[in-house]
C-alpha cells in the first residue's frame, strides 16, 4: 500500500490511489496514447460507471502528473457561460495555488477580470481567489483571458471537463462554437471531454453540423469485467483481515450490471458488516442492500415529493417493472393505471432530461438502482 490508510477499502465517490482503484489498465493506456499524440478525447458513457475515477487515475500516473499541469472541471451544475468561465478559472487557480511557479504569478496579470476577487487571508496573509459570479461582467472576455493564460503555461496542460454536454443547455446560443474556436487555438493544452448523456454527446461530436465534429477521439467505457472486479474485491477483503466468498462479489456485480459506483457502495457496506477474521457470505447481501437504501431514504422521499404527479406515477411504474419496454402500449398503461400514451411520453421526456431514468434502445429503467429498489418496494 502507498501510505494511505482507510477504515474501509471500498472507497466511494472519490479517488485515493492505485491501491483502491480497480483495473482500467487498457483505458488508461488509451488515454495516455491520445494525449501524448496531441489528440483530444471525448469520453462518452453512462453515469456511475467510473468516468471521473478513470480520469483521476490517469492524472495520478507518475509520468502524467510530472509532465503536465492537470485540471479537472466538473460543469454538471453550471447553467451559463458565466458559470462555466467561473468554474474553469477557479479550478485552474486552486490547482496552481500550492505551487510557486512564475506561471502562477501571472494569473491575475493576464486574467484581469478576476482581479476583483484577489484577496489576502486575514490570518495567514496568503493570496486567495474569492470571486462571485457577479464579478464576471463579460464572460467571453474572461474566457479569452483564461485561454491566453493557458497558452503561457511553462509545461503542457491537460484539462478534463466533466459532464461536457451541459454546455448544450446554456441559454447562450454560441457557446459550442466559441469553445471550439478557443480549444482549436490552444497550443498548451489537451482536452478530455467527459459526458454521460450519450445522445447529446454523440450529437456534439458526430454531427457534421456541430462545431465539435471530428475534434476528438471518441472513447466509451464498459463495466469492469466481473472476474477482474471479483479478484479486486477479494484482495481488498484479504488485505484487511477479512474474507468474502467469490459468489458474493459476483452476485453484487450482476445485480447492478457492473456499474462501479453501486457495486462499490454494496461492497463498502458488506465489508462494514464483516468482522475481522469473518467470511462474508451471500446471506449478507439483502441486509447490506437494506442498509444502503435506508441511509438514502430521506433523500428519496424528498426527491419524490418534488416530482409532479404524472412523472411520479410513471417513475414508479418503471421501477416496478425493473426494465420497462413498450411503455406507451395499452398493456403497460392498463397494468399501472396510467393516463394515456401521450401523458406517458411527456413524463418520460422530462424524467430523461432530469436524469431520473435512463434509456437503452426501447428499454427504460430508473437510473439509480437503489432508488429503483426503494420505489418498487415502498409504492
Amino acid at each position: 500500500m502507498d501510505g494511505i490508510f482507510v477504515n474501509n477499502p471500498f472507497v466511494v465517490g472519490k479517488y485515493l490511489s492505485d491501491d483502491y482503484f480497480c483495473d482500467r489498465v487498457a483505458e488508461t493506456d488509451f488515454l495516455r496514447k491520445q494525449i501524448y499524440n496531441g489528440r483530444n478525447v471525448a469520453l462518452i458513457s453512462p453515469r456511475r460507471i467510473g468516468k471521473s475515477g478513470l480520469i483521476q487515475h490517469f492524472f495520478n500516473q507518475p509520468d502524467i502528473k510530472d509532465d503536465y499541469y492537470l485540471f479537472f472541471v466538473d460543469i454538471y451544475a453550471t447553467t451559463s457561460l458565466a458559470e462555466f468561465v467561473y468554474t474553469l478559472g477557479k479550478e485552474i487557480y486552486e490547482q496552481l495555488k500550492p505551487t510557486t511557479t512564475v506561471w502562477k504569478e501571472k494569473f491575475f496579470q493576464i486574467i484581469t477580470s478576476f482581479r476583483v476577487g484577489f484577496k489576502f487571508d486575514a490570518m495567514t496573509g496568503a493570496p486567495g481567489l474569492d470571486i462571485g459570479l457577479g464579478d464576471i461582467q463579460t464572460p467571453q472576455t474572461t474566457l479569452d483571458e483564461i485561454f491566453s493564460y493557458i497558452n503561457e503555461a511553462d509545461k503542457p496542460c491537460i484539462i478534463a471537463i466533466d459532464e461536457f454536454q451541459q454546455i448544450g443547455e446554456y441559454a447562450e446560443r454560441n457557446v459550442e462554437a466559441l469553445l471550439r474556436t478557443k480549444i482549436q487555438q490552444c497550443r498548451r493544452a489537451q482536452f478530455i471531454f467527459s459526458g454521460s448523456k450519450r445522445h447529446m454527446m454523440s450529437n456534439m461530436f458526430y454531427s457534421p453540423s456541430k462545431p465539435f465534429y471530428q475534434s476528438a477521439i471518441s472513447m466509451g467505457l464498459e463495466p469492469i469485467p466481473i472476474n477482474t472486479y471479483t479478484d479486486f474485491a477479494i484482495r481488498l477483503f484479504e488485505g484487511n483481515g477479512r474474507h468474502v466468498d467469490k459468489s458474493v462479489v459476483e452476485a453484487v456485480w450482476q445485480k447492478y450490471d457492473g456499474y462501479t459506483w453501486f457495486i462499490q457502495m454494496m461492497m463498502n457496506e458488506l465489508f462494514a458488516l464483516t468482522l475481522p477474521g469473518e467470511i462474508c457470505r451471500s446471506e449478507r447481501i439483502d441486509e447490506a442492500q437494506r442498509n444502503v437504501i435506508m441511509s438514502q431514504e430521506n433523500n428519496y422521499m424528498t426527491l419524490l415529493s418534488q416530482l409532479p404527479p404524472k412523472q411520479k406515477i410513471v417513475l414508479q411504474a418503471i421501477a416496478k417493472e425493473g426494465i420497462a419496454r413498450n411503455i406507451t402500449s395499452s398493456g403497460f398503461i392498463k397494468k399501472y393505471s396510467l393516463n394515456s400514451a401521450s401523458s406517458v411520453q411527456a413524463a418520460v421526456k422530462l424524467l430523461l432530461k432530469n436524469d431520473m431514468i435512463t434509456q437503452t434502445d426501447n428499454a427504460y429503467r430508473v437510473y439509480d438502482y437503489f432508488f429503483s429498489e426503494w420505489l418498487a418496494k415502498v409504492y
